[in-house]
């Protein structure tokens, strides 16, 4: 049976990212290396790249080269059952069922909320706010922004939905960029954050319509970012 050269070092280089061999924000090695050290062609080593790219576990940037990211913990994956994002695909099918739920769930959240599930929201954005040069917190703050607008809708099934997806639900950009840097690089952090905060008005406001008009628009704005090519 031949050997599939591009799914052996794309395990190799997946465990060492998993495993901390390759640390977040750590450069990976160079191309040529890897052709040396694996014995594999260009093609292969950039096949690879790809594929740990659409995983969420690397960032390339033209010109610098590729880095690792920080990989999800189990305690962020999707629970039993519920089908894990992994390729760009499953990601952009995802934003577009979030696009239906959450869209009904911040209307509903503007007509229910209560003022503690407002100042919930509220702190979960503050958080997300703060974290923009620490992936790992800002992709846990994001998501906690999101699973703060399901609870105040008043149905626990939004609430449900979002907790059995998990935090990988969160769809991290093409562009997002390594530990100690801006979480989305600047321009898409500042964006994301405006978006959130028009949610938010939306929702403290009372007004349905505009609060699904704001989380609809956000998620779009999010797959088109998924889907940007790397700059």
């Amino acid at each position: 049976m031949s050997r599939n050269l591009t799914a052996e070092l794309t395990a190799d280089l997946r465990s060492r990212i998993v495993e901390g061999a390759i640390r977040p924000g750590e450069k990976l090695p160079s191309e040529n290396t890897l052709i040396t050290e694996h014995g594999v062609s260009r093609t292969v080593v950039r096949a690879a790249l790809t594929r740990l790219q659409a995983e969420g576990l690397v960032a390339t940037e033209r010109g610098r080269g590729s880095f690792a990211l920080t990989p999800p913990s189990a305690s962020t994956t999707a629970a039993p059952g519920t089908r894990a994002p992994v390729t760009l695909e499953d990601r952009l099918h995802l934003l577009e069922f979030r696009m239906g739920v959450e869209s009904e769930a911040a209307a509903l959240a503007a007509v229910n909320r209560t003022d503690r599930q407002l100042k919930a929201a509220e702190a979960a954005l503050a958080d997300f706010v703060d974290s923009g040069e620490h992936p790992a917190h800002a992709m846990k703050a994001d998501y906690e922004f999101h699973r703060a607008v399901a609870a105040a809708s008043g149905n626990p099934f939004f609430l449900d939905c979002l907790t059995s997806l998990g935090q990988t639900m969160i769809a991290m950009p093409r562009t997002r960029l390594i530990t100690g840097q801006p979480h989305y690089s600047g321009d898409h952090f500042a964006q994301v954050v405006h978006e959130h905060r028009s949610v938010l008005a939306a929702v403290a406001d009372g007004d349905g319509p505009a609060a699904a008009a704001a989380m609809r628009s956000h998620l779009a704005n999010s797959r088109r970012r998924m889907r940007a090519p790397q700059e």
